[in-house]
């Protein structure tokens, strides 16, 4: 006997494991806001079409600039407006995936109007998603090139004038003036039946993005609460009654059958050719020997974490660049809060033979925690039996795993004794290569012109004494 069973979809994270907290179960997004059904339709059809494994999904800027906390694909997230560009670059290095873009109306109809017009023209290999909810819904409700006649937003407050702001932007009718693109159709989620011809619309953009049929355009009139300051029930009225007779439903555009399948041959170039072309001699490369490592650091994902000024990029960026030299696989990845000295940042590194699946350390086998509220906001992360270090000169508590190796290194106070604080991120790198024993203090000294170009040597030979009392101090006091 069948049994029906109440799921999310396969093409959804199980957990949205990105976001901190009890914010683990629910979506961003503001109640009646059309995004999660959206996100849903897409994910079913992914899951449907058997092409969760096969899809890379592009988020700009925007409401949807986190969509990556929820789609179990291949993500990008790309600067405002250029979701195109980056779909375009995907697609092209990989011909057998299904890439999507998926963008808001102030991200694609104004920063990326020149780039939707363009991969349009081209036919690129693509869907694209837009969202049209006429107002930038994510930076406070101000009018987008969507913006309705008359419509009242943080930026109109009188209404917007034809005058003076011009008239509303119809995507879908536009780019259906282009040649090459293959389907171009708008839809609504005002109700139940037009959320069910958005779903129809889904599944065929990407059905013909599977069978390579170039460029799909799904234009998607959708509801913005917060931005339109009213509940969810007459916000859906306002799509009806107001945006409908503005933005027509239906189809502008479906070639069918008489598609172009669209064939475009991989460019691979010779890689000396491309070190040639960027100034880069692969003689001139260090590959220093590899000493014995514990197995248990011979895969890491490291968590640096602190504030602005304390070096933690830096500290990620040697890290990846030093383990590179001995011919390790890395990554970096930044994550930066207000972009102000003393705002909060982090970064994700990680060290390994093989391929790096993922760039963000969500679960760390290591933690850099260089301040307090780091350590309490990454350390439940780390993985058990993974590995923390502290900065004990600013962190004032004890850790609270049992079930992960601490190490408690003054780091500030460190680099304090050696004049400058703003070498601790080489203490860092000391400190990790006695406790990893990934690299050697002379190696890393020996990269040191290389990791600070054009920096006086008075500053490399500071540098120098921080990876060596670094990395004394772990000796000296762990064993």
């Amino acid at each position: 006997m069948k049994k029906t069973m109440l799921q999310k979809p396969k093409g959804f994270i199980d957990e949205y494991k990105h976001k901190a907290g009890a914010e683990k179960d629910r979506t961003h997004y503001c109640p009646g806001c059309g995004h999660g059904i959206l996100h849903k339709l897409i994910a079913e059809a992914l899951e449907d079409f058997g092409l969760v494994d096969e899809t890379i999904l592009i988020s700009p800027v925007g409401c949807s600039v986190f969509a990556y906390y929820y789609f179990d694909t291949g993500n990008f997230q790309a600067a405002h407006g250029r979701a195109p560009a980056v779909a375009t670059a995907a697609s092209r290095a990989n011909p057998d995936k299904i890439v999507i873009s998926y963008q808001g109306d102030g991200d694609l109809a104004a920063i990326g109007g020149n780039n939707i017009l363009q991969a349009a023209n081209r036919g690129e290999n693509i869907v694209v998603f837009f969202i049209n909810n006429a107002i930038y819904g994510m930076t406070g409700g101000q009018m987008a090139p969507t913006t309705l006649e008359g419509q009242v937003t943080t930026t109109t407050p009188y209404g917007r004038n034809t005058d003076t702001d011009g008239f509303p932007i119809k995507m879908s009718e536009v780019l259906s003036q282009l040649t090459a693109p293959t389907y171009i159709e708008r839809v609504s989620l005002h109700d139940a039946p037009h959320i069910r011809k958005t779903r129809n619309a889904v599944r065929k953009a990407i059905k013909n993005a599977k069978e390579r049929k170039g460029f799909q355009f799904v234009e998607v009139l959708s509801t913005c609460p917060s931005g339109w300051k009213m509940d969810p029930v007459k916000s859906m009225k306002w799509v009806k009654e107001k945006m409908l007779p503005l933005y027509p439903l239906g189809v502008y555009r479906d070639l069918g059958d008489d598609a172009k399948i669209t064939t475009r041959p991989v460019p691979v170039m010779d890689p000396v050719a491309v070190w040639e072309k960027l100034g880069i001699s692969a003689e001139a490369d260090v590959d220093f020997p590899r000493g014995d490592v514990a197995e248990e650091y011979r895969k890491l994902s490291i968590r640096v974490a602190g504030f602005g000024g304390q070096g933690i990029m830096v500290t990620g960026q040697a890290l990846a660049s030093v383990a590179l030299e001995y011919g390790y696989n890395v990554s970096w990845l930044p994550s930066y809060g207000p972009e102000m000295r003393g705002g909060t940042a982090n970064c994700s590194v990680n060290i390994q033979d093989g391929q790096i699946g993922a760039a963000e350390a969500v679960k760390p086998s290591m933690l850099l925690a260089m301040n307090r509220p780091s350590l309490e906001k990454f350390e439940e992360a780390v993985e058990p039996g993974g590995t923390l270090i502290y900065n004990s000169t600013l962190i004032d508590i004890e850790p609270t795993r049992a079930d992960i190796k601490v190490f408690a290194i003054p780091i500030t106070g460190i680099a304090d004794e050696l004049g400058n604080t703003r070498v601790q991120s080489m203490v860092n790198i000391g400190a990790y290569a006695a406790i990893t024993d990934m690299f050697r203090v002379e190696d890393v000294i020996a990269l040191l012109p290389k990791l600070f170009k054009g920096k006086k040597q008075a500053i490399l030979d500071l540098n120098a004494k921080a990876v060596k009392a670094g990395f004394a101090y772990v000796k000296d006091n762990f064993k």
